[in-house]
């Protein structure tokens, strides 16, 4: 096996549309993701269990779920059922076994997705994303057709399980509700402690990182995020498989797209933030019921929000722009860590210690600075270099060469 028989995809073979929507996407998880870096983890799914929410604060908040919440990750997951296919074709052209390959790859995104679990941040979906493809590899040969309908009963099964655990609330032994209580609302003492551990050293917080690590890669992925994401994914292989993602489809088919999915999408998102709050986000609605709205909404807006970018693809203006979106989404894996590195050094006790000080209102302001900096440094690198760092690597271990 020498290099040039395993070889990646040369820049001549990238699809740009994919690149330009992947860059989009990977920015736009940041805009939840920094939540999740500043704050104890309560305040990601319940926005009244830390930080003020009145004011400037209450509408950044409402307009980020609304137009970011489960969005971008979709559009991440999509892209990487695409992936796949696009990965394992070229292998099978080329006469390549592309189960070796793909299983290789999948390895190794496992075994970053572990380190960056435990050693990092404990929002990693890098670990969904390598089990779920190790799966999703099984359905790349059906029919797009087919793979909606396989994708259609992941999709709905943690809705299911939402409304069995609403039904059954009241029979929960106590243990069990005060758990999820505390999950979803903890009180004084352990805000307390998780300021207290995050503002201190990386060693300090590997408890708490060590914790919600295992809870994101056990409980919480059988109960929702395997689900999810198999279903994204099976929804991305039917979308390439339709010439969707390669912006094959004409200007008309990606307005309605659009249109469509955005105004289905803001509008599910936007009154499941009315009624939450309506409800004064209780646990027993909003954890449950209260997120089903944007958990259908989301996959609305994530379609509306492909078709949009599909349509910035095929136009001929904006060329600066989008090679620099291109940039990022090419340098996507690198970039996904990169915002990790500078969220945790922002916040964590081993950087500026910042965790749990700054209001979300200036949280967004954040963001910006983040995207812009991203935004730059990708172009610069592509100049000089044909891959990402972290792309190279994983490339390399995939096709054990250089």
């Amino acid at each position: 096996m020498n290099g040039n028989t395993f070889s990646p995809v040369s820049q001549t073979d990238r699809i740009v549309s994919i690149d330009l929507l992947r860059g989009v996407a990977v920015l736009g998880i940041l805009i939840m993701n920094i939540q999740h870096f500043s704050m104890p983890t309560a305040a990601y799914i319940n926005p009244t269990a830390y930080g003020d929410i009145t004011g400037l604060n209450k509408w950044v908040w409402i307009i980020s779920h609304i137009l970011a919440s489960g969005k971008f990750m979709s559009i991440f997951s999509m892209l990487f059922g695409a992936g796949v296919l696009l990965f394992t074709g070229r292998a099978e052209a080329k006469g390549l076994n592309s189960a070796l390959l793909h299983y290789r790859r999948m390895g190794w995104l496992l075994l970053f997705g572990m380190m960056h679990g435990y050693l990092l941040w404990t929002g990693d979906i890098l670990v969904s994303y390598s089990l779920c493809g190790m799966l999703v590899f099984l359905f790349r040969n059906k029919r797009p057709v087919t793979l909606i309908w396989i994708a259609l009963p992941f999709f709905l099964f943690p809705m299911l399980l939402d409304l069995f655990f609403i039904g059954s609330i009241s029979q929960w032994p106590a243990e069990a509700y005060q758990f999820t209580m505390e999950s979803w609302n903890p009180d004084a003492a352990s805000i307390e402690h998780h300021l207290d551990v995050y503002r201190g050293g990386w060693l300090g917080q590997m408890g708490l990182r060590v914790h919600g690590t295992i809870f994101m890669q056990t409980s919480y992925f059988m109960m929702q995020s395997f689900w999810r994401v198999m279903a994204m994914m099976l929804l991305g292989m039917a979308l390439y498989k339709w010439q969707v993602f390669s912006s094959e489809r004409s200007s008309r088919f990606f307005l309605r797209m659009t249109l469509t999915g955005l105004s289905v999408g803001f509008l599910l998102s936007g009154l499941g933030v009315f009624l939450n709050f309506k409800n004064q986000w209780i646990m027993e609605f909003s954890m449950f019921l209260g997120e089903q709205f944007n958990y259908v909404g989301s996959v609305g807006t994530a379609l509306g929000y492909i078709g949009l970018v599909m349509l910035l693809s095929k136009s001929k203006g904006c060329a600066g722009m989008k090679s620099r979106f291109s940039a990022v989404g090419r340098m996507a894996f690198t970039n996904y860590i990169l915002m990790t590195l500078i969220g945790t050094f922002l916040f964590y006790g081993h950087g500026l210690g910042l965790y749990g000080s700054v209001e979300r209102k200036f949280q967004i302001v954040l963001v910006l600075a983040i995207w812009i900096l991203i935004l730059i440094i990708s172009p610069l690198w592509l100049k000089r270099f044909r891959f990402g760092p972290l792309e190279r690597l994983w490339r390399a271990l995939t096709y054990w060469s250089w």
